[in-house]
């Protein structure tokens, strides 16, 4: 099973996707957004927050997550032009 069960962990997906998506807009790419990420579940797992299973399923999600290009949209809402700079 690789879902989220606790409301920590979904609450902290929640967080970091919605992040993720800001930094979409505003042009970043996927790399950063993995580096952003990676310095979030870090600090999660240095903390204690999660427990084990639940730390290491959201570190897979994220990164099944942040590798799919699907779960963002570009600027314009149009996935196409998701790393476009505006002209």
């Amino acid at each position: 099973m690789n879902a989220l069960l606790e409301p920590e962990a979904i609450r902290h997906f929640q967080s970091l996707c919605d992040a993720c998506q800001e930094m979409a807009l505003r042009y970043q790419s996927p790399a950063e957004m993995r580096l952003y990420a990676d310095g979030y579940l870090h600090a999660l797992r240095r903390t204690s927050i999660l427990d084990p299973l639940q730390q290491r399923r959201l570190e897979e999600i994220m990164d099944r997550w942040i590798r799919d290009p699907s779960s963002f949209v570009g600027p314009n809402g149009d996935p196409s032009t998701l790393y476009e700079l505006g002209r």
